[in-house]
């Protein structure tokens, strides 16, 4: 059962790190892929924070059934699309304001090193799994958050997901503000996290860039 998230929370004392310092540890990293599609649309008309959807059916993430509900962080591979080329990782764009701006520029630094390729492309990212029970949602689902500013969709592309730590649990909300509050939290903490070198060394992880056979819904 979801917890309900009032009024009395303030999202400023909660925790700018999550997972330990010297690396994610079992069952981490866990991965999930699956082709992009039109989800709820939700995330950019209403919340302001554009998500990618992934179709499911039923839920295995990296052959765990029980996965919990809630929030990740980890590393998203794009496969080759005009929005990889475009707006590869290493753009410092203003225009994503999700990021405290030393932030973007560490993370923006980190993909520097990477560049994008005719492979594809690595992003952070920030993503939910779950009812989510504020829109009461009748199936569990997949919405991953890129930490980064695309003008052009990728819908029909490959999603490639590795995931490093777990955040929070799903939760009620009493408001919109407060859901949207959250979820800007939820991806300081995912930036600050994957910054850290441990975790920063795991964009490199082939998984992320391997896209060949890959199907139609997530696996």
């Amino acid at each position: 059962m979801s917890n309900q998230h009032d009024s009395q929370h303030d999202s400023a004392a909660r925790p700018l790190v999550a997972g330990p310092d010297d690396g994610p540890r079992p069952p981490y990293p866990l991965r999930l892929d699956g082709k992009v599609v039109k989800g709820f649309g939700r995330g950019s008309s209403e919340l302001g924070i554009p998500t990618a959807n992934i179709p499911l059916s039923g839920l295995s993430v990296g052959g765990h059934e029980d996965v919990d509900s809630g929030v990740y962080y980890g590393w998203a591979g794009l496969s080759p699309s005009k929005a990889t080329h475009q707006h590869p990782p290493q753009t410092q764009n203003a225009k994503y304001s999700h990021l405290s701006s030393p932030l973007q520029e560490t993370l923006s630094s980190l993909a520097t090193e990477d560049g994008t390729s005719e492979k594809g492309a690595v992003y952070p990212m920030c993503m939910s799994i779950g009812w989510n029970p504020f829109y009461k949602n009748t199936v569990r689902s997949v919405e991953v958050h890129i930490m980064h500013h695309f003008e052009t969709d990728f819908y029909g592309s490959h999603m490639n997901l590795s995931i490093l730590g777990f955040i929070r649990p799903e939760l009620d909300y009493v408001s919109k503000e407060k859901l949207i509050e959250d979820i800007k939290t939820d991806i300081e903490v995912s930036g600050r996290s994957l910054a850290r070198e441990p975790y920063a060394r795991l964009r490199r992880d082939p998984y992320l860039l391997e896209f060949e056979g890959k199907g139609e819904v997530a696996s």
